[in-house]
């Protein structure tokens, strides 16, 4: 992944603003929220008041304090109670519904955003770190998303009002009050951005810890076979206490950020208490408004004390948008140009046009001034030593990468100009490395059309040579494949894969080693179902069995110097060059080429 700036400088305003428009389908419901926050404020704005008149009556006018006027107050009070116990099941009710909505679209189009990005990004990205981002990042979103506007919304509300009450009783008390506030907030921030750092790492050492589980538990037959339990318990143990540390040092930080508030609790509360006490002596206040002070200090002090509980959501939730904003605006780097159109029906006639490819992090050229014309129906095999830009060159021809310069052409359409869906549409590929979705045969199968009708892929099963062994399975069809299609043998999967391509039935096939798992039967019978399927339409295949390509109209020779060879098996024989030492080779010691 594309280093970012670390969460230390990205100011908080910038990943708010980058997180704000979330709220827009949401806007209502956010407004409703904040206006039922502001009536659950009420009843604690209203309580000192209240005390405040009845301590004053109480003391001056002992006789005007009527039983009905208590009553009155007492049903007033009630009622106010009422109206915030509603208000409060609609905050923790569809606030919360709200926070979880905007959760799982920030999760949508994350995973969509992930759908997009290229070949050379998951190259260069472990996928644990992505999990960690998809899921567990995500998670604090919910209550974020909530309580955020809430909680200041209600914290900035009972600021200001308790200030213009305070004010109009003494202002000069209420000054001294309201100065400590912000060396207050000072400290805090001081140990809060310490905080913030200190979670961030925390989020990237999960994500380190999801990979090495994931990495040590799919890789676990090797694991075992190996007898290497220990080492992989050592190297667990060693991250695990890496995220161990890291979120000690984070709850040290949290630690001194709440001490700090608890301190200056105890320095406003002693304020209040002297300096009320000294205005007291001087007639400058009422015994019942020092009350409504006090009163008023403990609610400002318990608004304090909930934003520093709130404080540690809010850094997660502040870290987890940040690294949704990381992947987000990872450039998505294979997309639809300007002006794209959809491919229409081809025929399979593709050029190679002074094609040239190196990768992002490459300083050479893979293939360098590839020129080529593959006519439509030809069978075009590209053989070569590892390394020679064979997987490469087929890559290019659905935009799995981008040629770093000139052009590639099907039906004389740019594929730079055609949609990449269109494009992909009309090319099947059999992957180098068989991937199997955890579920049954039948939906793998599917996969390379879905909503296909059963004899379809019976039918592509047959083709691929694994109707017969798909029925001997006690489940059949159904049979589940568990995951990357563990439960089966390399070749079982491999013709599963080759029957998804049958199933799509492109005009294009791209076969990376499509045989290479394949035991001599099995391969004998789906290079026959090959063959046949590649009847009339253009096809690319990557062999390292050289006698799997000897019927192929067109065999090209590729090494690090590009194409240095090309023609018919018998051509290159003949010729006694790159290809004869390479078929020499494979026929005296009887490996695959290139292996």
């Amino acid at each position: 992944m594309n280093k970012t700036k670390q969460l230390d400088s990205k100011k908080t305003t910038y990943l708010i603003r980058r997180f704000a428009p979330y709220f827009k389908k949401y806007k209502w419901i956010l407004l409703l929220d904040l206006f039922c926050a502001a009536l659950t404020t009420v009843c604690e704005l209203v309580l000192p008041l209240i005390v405040r008149y009845i301590t004053d009556k109480g003391m001056n006018d002992l006789e005007a304090l009527t039983v009905e006027i208590i009553l009155s107050i007492g049903g007033i009070y009630l009622a106010l109670r009422l109206i915030d116990v509603a208000a409060n099941y609609f905050m923790a009710n569809v606030g919360h519904v709200m926070g979880a909505k905007i959760e799982t679209d920030m999760r949508r189009d994350l995973f969509s955003h992930l759908q997009d990005l290229s070949y050379s990004y998951y190259s260069n990205t472990k996928i644990g770190q992505l999990m960690a981002r998809i899921t567990s990042d995500l998670f604090d979103i919910t209550e974020f998303a909530h309580h955020c506007p809430e909680e200041y919304f209600i914290a900035a509300l009972k600021f200001i009002v308790s200030f213009v009450i305070l004010s109009s009783v003494n202002p000069w008390l209420t000054l001294i009050i309201f100065a400590i506030i912000p060396i207050m907030i000072y400290c805090s921030m001081q140990f809060n951005r310490k905080m913030r750092s200190a979670f961030k790492r925390s989020r990237n050492q999960i994500g380190e810890l999801n990979s090495q589980v994931e990495d040590s538990l799919l890789g676990i037959r090797v694991v075992k076979s190996f007898a290497n339990e220990e080492i992989e318990e050592e190297k667990f143990e060693e991250g695990n206490k890496g995220f161990l540390n890291i979120k000690k040092e984070a709850y040290r930080y949290m630690a001194g950020f709440q001490s700090t508030t608890r301190l200056f609790d105890g320095v406003m509360y002693i304020t209040v208490v002297v300096a009320g006490a000294l205005f007291m002596i001087r007639g400058l206040i009422t015994p019942s408004d020092l009350i409504a002070y006090l009163l008023y200090v403990t609610m400002l002090l318990t608004s304090v004390r909930r934003i520093v509980e709130f404080t540690e959501q809010f850094q997660r939730g502040m870290t987890g948008i940040e690294r949704f904003i990381e992947v987000m605006d990872e450039p998505v780097e294979i997309q639809d140009e300007e002006g794209s159109i959809p491919l229409p029906q081809v025929e399979g006639d593709i050029r190679f046009d002074q094609v040239s490819f190196r990768y992002s992090d490459g300083d050479n050229d893979v293939l360098s001034d590839i020129n080529l014309h593959v006519k439509a129906g030809d069978h075009v095999a590209l053989v070569g030593p590892s390394g020679g830009g064979k997987t490469t060159l087929s890559n290019l021809i659905p935009r799995f990468y981008d040629v770093t310069a000139g052009r590639i052409l099907i039906d004389g359409h740019d594929i730079k100009k055609v949609t990449i869906h269109s494009l992909r549409s009309q090319i099947g590929v059999v992957q180098q490395e068989v991937y199997l979705f955890s579920g049954s045969i039948y939906d793998n199968i599917e996969y390379g059309k879905p909503g296909a009708s059963r004899e379809e892929i019976i039918n592509a099963a047959k083709l691929a040579g694994a109707h017969d062994f798909i029925t001997e399975l006690p489940e059949g069809y159904e049979t589940y494949v568990g995951e990357r299609g563990v439960k089966l043998s390399g070749g079982q999967k491999q013709r599963i894969s080759i029957a998804r391509v049958f199933l799509k039935n492109p005009p294009i096939l791209i076969l990376d080693e499509a045989t290479s798992a394949l035991d001599n039967e099995s391969e004998l019978l789906v290079q026959q179902s090959l063959e046949e399927l590649a009847k009339g339409r253009t096809t690319f295949t990557i062999a390292h069995r050289l006698t799997t390509i000897r019927n192929a109209s067109v065999i090209l020779v590729l090494t690090d110097q590009g194409i240095v060879e090309q023609g018919s098996h018998e051509e290159l024989i003949e010729k006694k060059g790159a290809y004869y030492r390479l078929y020499n080779l494979y026929n005296t010691a009887g490996t695959n080429i290139g292996d």
